[in-house]
């Protein structure tokens, strides 16, 4: 069954049952981000800052499904992964963290005890196997329950996990999809940005923060466009004051300069595109013009500030940090990673040749790590 006939199956229930309101989690302006840590605390430091590089990491998980033909974005219909699979791919997740050594990590797609995903509380697991401490989690979809095809107790969300004390977590609501229906609007993903100040780096004449947002991937209409616009706006009131930040996420757009039309490569079989026959011209997610504008939506985010992967090299396929579910039928190969929707930016700068797109993780998700060093001298 498609994901959009699933979304049907749900909203039928509603209907009947009068109101959807105990399935589908609302959020307002004053919620907070769920603060976790670690059982045990180990190698933090109440400070001072040493002045040593900052390393950062973001990381899409793909709530730790691995590469799990999940109906709503590959080509498959499978909607609960199995306990073995959860188990072995969060694992992976853990030692890769480990390996990479990051001081601050954005994670993005994390689950907190959703059937889908075996009801593992993701947050807890990663922060207790691996080296960090604390971290602040912001839910964009979560629900009691879901009567479609045993989807049941839906929470995924955005997360910072660091080895350092976190304060001051906001979760900033980003607009809803404009593009849908009010009714399957209900149920939709509430994405956000999630922020936050980190003590341990902050001198008395500046705040250092730490921002992650997980922007819109399917909507055909300029959800995307708002969604970057509010990132820039929380970036540049940070930036206005003189403090400081590092930034991370799944902006899920393609950096200025790109190919802009994936749909061929994400088809998956029994799906046709770009013919007079299609239902739909172009595959939601696959392609990246859908206003004016999108295909540089990301310009003043490399105009204004400074992003790991400079942007000359973002459109180099090592850097390349998304690979479809479709790379699987393909066998992998030069078609295994084909697109760069990841990215990390500061206001300071970042230590020349110490930024990577870790590509080798691509068992793991559909997503690569990618991650840099904050350059000290700057701070």
């Amino acid at each position: 069954m498609t994901a959009f006939k699933k979304y049907i199956s749900v909203i039928g229930i509603c209907l009947l049952l009068g109101s959807c309101d105990p399935f589908v989690g609302e959020f307002t302006s004053e919620d907070q981000p769920i603060v976790f840590t670690a059982s045990n605390i180990t190698g933090a430091s109440d400070g001072p800052y040493d002045g040593g590089g900052i390393k950062v990491l973001t990381w899409n998980i793909r709530f730790g499904s691995g590469r799990m033909a999940f109906f709503g974005d590959s080509c498959g219909d499978a909607v609960i992964s199995t306990n073995e699979n959860i188990s072995s791919t969060l694992e992976a997740i853990a030692d890769t963290i480990n390996q990479i050594d990051a001081d601050i990590v954005f994670l993005q797609e994390v689950d907190i005890e959703s059937k889908r995903t075996g009801y593992w509380d993701q947050m807890q697991f990663l922060l207790d196997n691996t080296y960090l401490n604390y971290g602040l989690y912001a839910s964009i979809w979560q629900a009691d329950y879901i009567p479609a095809d045993g989807l049941g107790r839906m929470n995924m969300g955005n997360a910072i996990l660091s080895r350092y004390e976190l304060k001051d977590g906001e979760r900033i609501q980003l607009s809803l999809r404009g593009d849908q229906s009010s009714l399957v609007r209900h149920f939709y993903l509430r994405r956000n940005i999630l922020k936050a100040q980190i003590p341990y780096f902050t001198t008395e004449s500046r705040a250092f923060y730490a921002v992650n947002i997980h922007a819109t991937a399917f909507a055909t209409d300029d959800t995307k466009e708002r969604h970057i616009n509010k990132y820039l706006e929380v970036l540049e009131e940070i930036n206005s004051k003189g403090d400081v930040f590092i930034t991370g996420g799944d902006l899920n757009a393609v950096p200025p300069g790109a190919n802009t039309d994936y749909c061929i490569i994400d088809m998956c079989p029994g799906e046709s595109y770009h013919t007079n026959e299609s239902e739909k011209f172009h595959k939601e997610g696959s392609y990246f013009n859908n206003f004016p504008g999108e295909s540089d939506i990301l310009a003043p985010l490399f105009e204004q500030f400074r992003s790991a992967i400079k942007l000359s090299d973002t459109n180099n396929p090592v850097h390349f940090t998304h690979a479809p579910s479709t790379s699987t039928l393909q066998g992998g190969g030069i078609n295994r990673h084909d697109r760069k929707l990841d990215y990390l930016f500061t206001n300071r700068f970042w230590e020349d040749g110490l930024s990577y797109t870790h590509q080798g993780a691509w068992q793991l998700s559909d997503h690569m790590p990618v991650s840099g060093v904050f350059k000290p001298a700057s701070y």
